[in-house]
Order: structure tokens, then C-alpha cells, then sequence
């Protein structure tokens, strides 16, 4: 179940423990990373290490207080067990925009 709001424009925010304060920067930086390789992976059919990945950021979304990023990791894994490119691409797309909305405090 998604708890992120259907307006493209509204911010989603996370709170975060202030320990992790120095590690969100470049864990979202590499979550930036990792839809461009699942895109570039998506255009060459290579859903193992779409599937690979996203089991990854599924694993790491948790662990680090952003739940939206594991159920969406979680979808575009089972979308990439199924070889489903359009749900690949739907799901990368909402990775895209939780990433692009997704506001964090610190506290």
C-alpha cells in the first residue's frame, strides 16, 4: 500500500533519525543512480539485474526509514521476475517521482 499522495506536486516527508543525517544525501544520490541503470538495464531486457537491484533498494529503503522506497522497490522486483517491461517502466517512473518529491526531516 502506497502512503504517497497522488498530487505530482505535493512533497512527501520522511522523518529520519539526525544519527543518519550524513548518509541520506548520498543514499538518495545513488537511488538517482540506480534508475538510470534500471533503465539502461530495461533497454536491453535485463531483468536480472533490474530484479537485482531493486531487491537491493527494497532491502535499504527500510533500513533507512523511507518505506514508500521498499514498496516501490518491491513492485518493480516483481514486475522484473515476470520479464513485465511496462510494469518495470511504471514502476521506475514512481521511483522517479517519490525520489524527485521526497522531503526529509531530520529528527
Amino acid at each position: 500500500m502506497m502512503t504517497t499522495s497522488s498530487d505530482p506536486n505535493e512533497k512527501i516527508t520522511v522523518h529520519i533519525d539526525p544519527d543518519l543525517e550524513d548518509l541520506i544525501p548520498g543514499f538518495l544520490e545513488r537511488r538517482q543512480d540506480d534508475i538510470q541503470t534500471i533503465r539502461t538495464a530495461l533497454t536491453q531486457n535485463d531483468f536480472d539485474t533490474i530484479r537485482t537491484l531493486a531487491h537491493t533498494m527494497k532491502g535499504v529503503g527500510g533500513g533507512y526509514g523511507f518505506d514508500d522506497l521498499t514498496t516501490i522497490s518491491r513492485a518493480i522486483q516483481q514486475a522484473a521476475e515476470k520479464s513485465d517491461e511496462e510494469g518495470v517502466r511504471k514502476g521506475v517512473d514512481e521511483l522517479a517521482g517519490y525520489l524527485e518529491r521526497v522531503e526529509v526531516l531530520y529528527e
